[in-house]
């Protein structure tokens, strides 16, 4: 059994060497343990300070692409490795080392393919109000739409099984954490839940510059997603909805035509039309987009199968 920690990095030379200290070495059932870094385009020496601390596998990107595209190339770098388990941790020393083993534990079992470290928000003291309540938020809404039990769905600190990794397709470029526990849903893998508490970092986030720009960028990720696994539900709702107002005003044109009064309410039966034509039109776009969908779903199911063919060849 060979695990592999990876630790997606930019620009941080500085606490990388306390990060990798804190990784353990030996953890029972598993064989092999080794690290991988992913250089996110840094402009200081992480890449050299990596090296130089023993790690066993470096990939640098020469220009920045993303928390989400760095996450990405990690698992494909520890398949291509032959990790049977990968853990996903942050390199700023938010997550404790020590908490791995409880971590892959699960998957050791072979409870779960995805374990994900919820951080006891309300109970982390140098969590703001603000960011306690902005958890809260953003993991209710993915609980709705996804129907997890996760409970701190932007959480970096992950355990991910081979098959987990090879059926994950990240498409975002910003984030990985809300788009991969939706996907863990609708792709029907078993996620389990460990309950950690967190160190605290005092520098600023390099993820976003201001809480308005995380806030934007995560219902864009939340929506694009969500409309991708679920575009038939989503449009069919709203192509319904608006139908109805249509019904309604024309049902309301009817009630006055037959009282006599009719031609005062012409609005409402040009509205009544144009709601119902775009109504209609939303139900079509729906039906498309669910085929789109579907033939989605058979794309990934090829690219799983080019995956699993790319590791078998490259450990031959």
């Amino acid at each position: 059994m060979k695990l592999i920690i990876q630790i997606p990095c930019l620009n941080e030379a500085e606490s990388l060497p306390a990060t990798i200290a804190a990784l353990p070495k030996h953890i029972d059932g598993v064989d092999v343990i080794e690290t991988l870094v992913i250089d996110d385009g840094s402009t200081d020496n992480t890449s050299e300070v990596a090296r130089a601390q023993g790690v066993h596998h470096i990939v640098r990107m020469t220009k920045r692409k993303g928390l989400a595209v760095a996450f990405h190339t990690g698992l494909d770098a520890c398949l291509k490795r032959d990790a049977d388990i990968i853990v996903n941790t942050d390199a700023d020393g938010q997550y404790k080392g020590q908490d791995i083993p409880r971590l892959v534990q699960p998957i050791l079992e072979g409870k779960a393919d995805i374990v994900i470290g919820n951080r006891d928000i309300d109970n982390t003291a140098h969590f703001s109000f603000t960011k306690k309540r902005l958890q809260r938020l953003g993991t209710w809404v993915v609980q709705q739409l996804s129907g997890t039990t996760v409970s701190d769905a932007t959480t970096g600190f992950r355990a991910y099984n081979k098959e987990a990794a090879l059926r994950l397709n990240i498409i975002s470029e910003y984030t990985y954490t809300l788009e991969s526990v939706i996907q863990a849903e609708h792709k029907l893998l078993a996620v389990e839940n460990i309950t950690i508490t967190p160190n605290e970092v005092r520098r600023p986030s390099r993820l976003f510059k201001n809480i308005p720009e995380y806030i934007k960028r995560s219902i864009v990720t939340i929506i694009r997603v969500y409309s991708m696994y679920n575009p038939f539900k989503i449009f069919t709702t709203f192509g319904l909805g608006i139908s109805f107002l249509g019904f309604l005003l024309g049902c309301r044109f009817l009630f006055y035509f037959l009282l006599g009064s009719g031609e005062g309410k012409i609005q409402s039966l040009i509205l009544a039309a144009a709601f119902l034509i775009i109504g209609f039109q939303i139900l079509v776009i729906g039906i498309i987009s669910d085929l789109i969908s579907a033939n989605r779903r058979l794309i990934e199911d090829a690219l799983l199968r080019i995956k699993r063919i790319e590791i078998r060849n490259n450990i031959k």
